[in-house]
């Protein structure tokens, strides 16, 4: 489960399935003591009664521990995506998305957004590497009070359908201390229980990643809901593809310990870096509810506007250090799909978000100023 930790400000409804139509979105309706909803957390408790995942062997605490077992626990950092770069910049909207939602952040102007460039996995201090999954979160500052939080990754698919999935799949391709390498007979064991998962690890493995992050595609994965001002719904997917022109990573493992994060921090100093949001439409038929399931390469894309980014900064209080990007926090316009996966990350999150701002933070692994230091001599 993508870990970018990340929770909204508490609602007084608990989001529980209705009809799409009437699901609650988390609205960050803004006080003094949110701070904007940067700090603020608890949403994800709402999840479930009694904080519980869709399978009942399943909890909130449970993932933690379950990142905790394989990584250690690292105090004030996120349980999953540890390693980070914060950022900052703004969405400016073409207007094309205003006959699709009525979403504050679809009309024409600029929206300033909080980002966070990650790595996944439950190690600060990880190595770089061409093959880690990327991560990509962004808050949209709405100008209306709302927000919209939203963390994608680099890959084409998701490879779990369900929590369960997701859980048993961590412990079953992590290294065993004899090789370094995942026990050949868990992972045949766990692909056996759940083929979708070795039918998207086979489409990630057609996907070679990009040279850095700043010519990477991230995705969303999920499905959501986009409702216009005539309440009309469709069935979204959304991702922001790149301006920069794809290159491909490299095979050898690097010299340098965090080249991928070293790269875009030179990138950004010499100017801006922009992707274009691309929303998928669906069709009758298109699943909403398994991420492992891509939608037809034929399904209409509409350009909505083009996200910025200006400034990157080492993680600390008041940036998105302190951000839980909690898929479920939406503005009007945007409501979540039936896929199960959104309410537990949302859960997740949560959990992990309230064991990290417990403790003390540690200093970043990815320091802005000190590779800028470095580069300057």
């Amino acid at each position: 489960m993508k870990d970018h930790d990340q929770t909204g400000p508490p609602e007084p409804t608990r989001p529980e399935p209705r009809s799409r139509r009437e699901m609650p979105t988390r609205r960050a309706v803004l006080g003094a003591a949110a701070i904007g909803g940067i700090t603020a957390a608890g949403a994800g408790a709402y999840a479930w009664a009694g904080g519980r995942l869709p399978s009942d062997r399943l909890t909130p605490a449970k993932f933690a521990d379950r990142f905790e077992q394989l990584s250690g626990v690292h105090d004030g950092f996120r349980r999953n995506h540890a390693k980070g770069v914060s950022a900052s910049g703004t969405f400016v909207s073409n207007g094309a998305g205003v006959e699709l939602s009525s979403a504050a952040v679809f009309a024409s102007g600029s929206t300033s957004v909080t980002a966070r460039f990650s790595l996944s996995g439950g190690l600060p201090t990880v190595a770089d590497a061409n093959a880690t999954t990327r991560g990509f979160a962004v808050l949209f500052h709405l100008n209306n009070g709302e927000q919209w939080r939203t963390a994608m990754v680099n890959l084409p698919v998701f490879l779990d359908s369900v929590p369960q999935g997701f859980y048993d799949r961590v412990l079953a391709t992590a290294p065993v201390p004899a090789t370094g390498q995942p026990d050949p007979a868990k992972v045949a064991a766990f692909l056996a229980a759940y083929p979708e998962t070795a039918r998207a690890m086979a489409l990630v493995k057609k996907t070679p990643p990009a040279s850095d992050f700043s010519n990477s595609t991230f995705r969303g994965l999920n499905a959501f809901y986009f409702t216009n001002q005539a309440g009309k719904s469709i069935p979204v997917r959304w991702s922001l593809v790149p301006e920069e022109p794809f290159r491909p990573g490299p095979k050898a493992p690097q010299t340098d310990h965090d080249y991928l994060f070293n790269a875009l921090i030179e990138r950004v100093r010499s100017g801006p870096v922009r992707w274009h949001l691309m929303i998928t439409l669906g069709a009758p038929g298109d699943p909403t509810h398994d991420a492992t399931l891509p939608w037809p390469a034929n399904r209409p894309r509409i350009d909505v506007g083009t996200l910025t980014i200006d400034a990157l900064q080492t993680e600390e209080a008041g940036n998105a250090r302190d951000v839980n990007f909690d898929p479920l926090v939406l503005p009007q316009g945007i409501s979540p799909s039936d896929d199960p996966l959104l309410t537990a990350r949302s859960a997740v999150y949560a959990q992990s978000y309230r064991r990290r701002t417990r403790e003390a933070h540690q200093p970043s692994k990815v320091d802005v100023q000190e590779v800028e230091a470095t580069h300057d001599h």
